[in-house]
């Protein structure tokens, strides 16, 4: 899929808020410095679409773009920051968990995680929550480019022998890298794919 036009729609502090449900969602969620505003930036070919800060947590609304007049990409605010209040962590999670529940028109979310780490609590907490709450979405692991292949392998087996702990079957996943460019392809096919079944149906 070549991304031909991005238009920036709107930020919304809350669900209701948001665009009409016209297009086709995708939305973009994660724990504050997993390279969100990066990876959204490179999908779409624009360096400063989405705002990149050196400090977590810069996204505090649901900013919503119109990819090629068919669909709409929402970046969300990130989530489990450590360096903003209790209170503020919890009404940034409500807001995100109202916009999922009531935006009907998504068709998928995009779970990043940081494939450096081994797996945080949080990330198994809110994959569990859209899993309980029949909410498509795929597993895309960021900044892959920071690894080797062997610490790259090692540490996705590690992942997912971790998860089939739990889960009967693990969700898709995408390996990604904003700054060598690995795996955008692979997503903007995704949702060119998921596109084409709306149409078809």
């Amino acid at each position: 899929m070549k991304i031909d036009t991005k238009v920036f729609v709107k930020s919304s502090t809350s669900y209701k808020s948001c665009p009409d449900m016209d297009f086709p969602e995708y939305a973009f969620i994660g724990r504050s410095n997993v390279g969100k505003s990066s990876l959204i930036n490179s999908l779409i070919n624009h360096k400063n679409f989405a705002k990149i800060s050196s400090k977590p947590g810069k996204t505090k609304l649901i900013n919503h773009f119109k990819i090629n007049n068919c669909w709409y990409l929402a970046d969300l605010p990130g989530f489990g920051y450590a360096k903003v209040s209790k209170s503020m962590r919890e009404e940034f999670l409500k807001m995100i968990y109202d916009y999922l529940n009531k935006r009907k028109n998504i068709s998928c979310v995009f779970m990043l995680i940081d494939s450096r780490l081994k797996p945080q609590k949080i990330d198994q907490e809110n994959m569990i929550w859209l899993a309980e709450h029949q909410i498509p979405f795929i597993m895309v692991f960021t900044k892959i480019d920071k690894l080797n292949k062997t610490q790259l392998d090692q540490n996705i087996i590690s992942y997912k022998k971790f998860m089939l702990k739990n889960w009967v079957e693990l969700p898709k996943i995408i390996l990604t890298s904003s700054k060598k460019n690995k795996g955008l392809m692979e997503l903007k096919n995704y949702i060119n794919y998921l596109n084409s079944t709306l149409k078809n149906n």
